[in-house]
């Protein structure tokens, strides 16, 4: 039984490594296509821009 929980935490540790690889290189794909493609910053920080305006706005209803 013992054996068995042990790989249940191998498995699961695994799967977060992995998760954690797979967050890593979609980051660093993200990073290398905004600076290949200089239009994709330019939107990049254009959502970042509308993304803090909708949440002050949504902050400032809420309250």
């Amino acid at each position: 039984m013992k054996t068995l929980v042990e790989f249940i935490k191998v498995i699961g540790a695994l799967f977060v490594f992995v998760g954690i690889l797979a967050g890593c290189l979609a980051a660093l794909l993200l990073a290398i296509a905004v600076i290949r493609f200089p239009p994709l910053l330019i939107a990049l920080l254009l959502a970042c821009w509308i993304f803090s305006r909708l949440q002050s706005a949504f902050r400032k209803t809420s309250e």
